[in-house]
């Protein structure tokens, strides 16, 4: 949840370095929820004659959602090596949303690229170290 806050507070309209990919799949779960609970907000609030609320939440929050999912993406493609311009390919129907998903479900670039150093930083993969020895 703190990644997600953090997305609003801190790095709003941030495009300039590197995002993990737990800092945007914990993103993109949380704002998907959302979006799924407002439209059923929206649906259930229908059957009161009160679906205009819903409706009307439901882009606010798109609305307001838009930049920072924008940025994160961004973020993510710069961890992986590539140019935020490839959000573009999603104008591409049906396979640029698939090769952009394929992009942000890439592991980081190791070393610092040209968008910075690597956020998760030397050796902290959490991966790699299961099963290894423990040093007391």
């Amino acid at each position: 949840m703190n990644w997600y806050l953090d997305a609003f507070k801190n790095k709003y309209a941030d495009f300039s370095g590197r995002a993990r990919r737990t800092e945007y799949w914990t993103f993109i779960l949380f704002h998907v929820l959302i979006i799924f609970l407002l439209a059923f907000l929206s649906g259930a609030l229908s059957e009161l004659q009160l679906g205009s609320i819903g409706a009307i939440l439901l882009v606010i929050y798109v609305l307001a959602s838009f930049i920072p999912a924008l940025a994160i993406t961004v973020r993510r493609l710069h961890d992986t090596g590539k140019s935020g311009w490839f959000y573009l390919l999603t104008l591409i129907p049906y396979i640029g949303s698939f090769i952009l998903l394929i992009f942000t479900v890439q592991d980081s670039e190791p070393m610092q690229n040209k968008w910075g150093p690597n956020p998760k930083g030397p050796n902290t993969d959490e991966i790699n170290e299961i099963g290894k020895p423990v040093e007391f």
